[in-house]
């Protein structure tokens, strides 16, 4: 596949499964789009018999608590949308639309592994018109408590560093440095799951979210013990999952990113944040066009298999 080239699904992809928060049924439709049209998602099965459009963007996100939720208002709004937008990132996808008949994308086995696997089946073409990369000009940095998150220029390519630091010993601190391209994020990042701590999921409990929470689509933790009986995927999945986060965040910037990306005790509320502070600043990006300098995202992805790709998990 040719440098700086748009891309999109060469077949539709059917996802079946549960959200995390509300715990209902949802179905989604991953449909190849046209050119310049970006990720969208359109919101149906609404009691109004209409339909919203919601761009991927960071200035369509309404809440930052627990995941990403696109849509200013609660009506027509859809949310978990970052391991979705970290797969479509990840593998080069730039034109998409997700249809979806409820209010959150399902949270399948809590990574974005699945929805790699769906897409590499269905494949990715290229089209016939050059991609658009968003360039980071100079640094932007928001803080929060101890916490940051910071963009800067790079000379090529995507780079993200991100940093935890939990004071229960089953995490720790943790680090995880890497130059985003598809084969490092279908091999390294993807399959890193969400987490929690059970006495945080009592209280989601009683408060009405996270009601589909399991073991088959969370890492849980209770005092120093993982419960998973399959234990971790990587002995630092809780900062790959950090790290995958981000890129579905900073996938909301509209555009592939040609910068660096670093955070400590970051999370959904301040990816968002940043890239807010760096559209607030006009001299801190630009846009270019088939730089010889930029990585291409897109790997094997792009050799799928003809059909339409079905996913239905079992949820608890």
């Amino acid at each position: 596949m040719k440098f700086g080239h748009q891309t999109t699904l060469r077949n539709e992809i059917l996802i079946e499964g549960k959200g995390v928060h509300g715990n209902r049924p949802v179905r989604v439709m991953l449909r190849p789009d046209a050119i310049n049209a970006g990720i969208r998602f359109l919101r149906t099965g609404l009691k109004s018999g209409h339909e919203r459009l919601l761009r991927a963007h960071w200035s369509e996100v309404g809440m930052t608590r627990l995941c990403t939720v696109l849509g200013q208002d609660s009506t027509g709004s859809v949310g978990t949308v970052e391991h979705l937008m970290a797969a479509l990132r990840g593998l080069g996808l730039d034109n998409v639309l997700v249809e979806i008949d409820g209010p959150e994308v399902p949270i399948l086995d809590g990574s974005a592994q699945d929805f790699v696997e769906l897409i590499d089946e269905a494949g990715i073409v290229e089209q016939k018109a050059p991609r658009r990369y968003l360039k980071v000009l100079k640094s932007v940095r928001i803080e929060e408590g101890e916490g940051f998150a910071e963009l800067a220029p790079a000379r090529r390519g995507f780079k993200l560093d991100v940093a935890i630091d939990f004071a229960n010993p089953v995490i720790g601190a943790q680090r995880y440095e890497m130059e985003l391209d598809s084969r490092k994020f279908r091999n390294d990042i993807a399959g890193a799951r969400t987490f929690g701590f059970v006495s945080d999921v009592k209280k989601l409990w009683a408060a009405g979210l996270a009601l589909g929470s399991t073991l088959q689509n969370s890492v849980a933790i209770e005092g120093e013990r993982i419960l998973n009986p399959e234990g971790l995927r990587f002995n630092d999945e809780f900062v790959r999952h950090k790290l995958l986060d981000a890129i579905g965040d900073l996938a909301l910037a509209g555009a592939p990113i040609i910068g660096s990306y670093r955070s400590l005790r970051g999370g959904h509320k301040m990816n968002v944040a940043v890239l807010e502070a760096l559209f607030a600043d006009p001299s801190a990006y630009t846009y270019v066009q088939d730089s010889p300098s930029v990585r291409p995202l897109v790997g094997q992805a792009e050799l799928g298999l003809a059909g339409a790709a079905t996913f239905a998990p079992g949820v608890d």
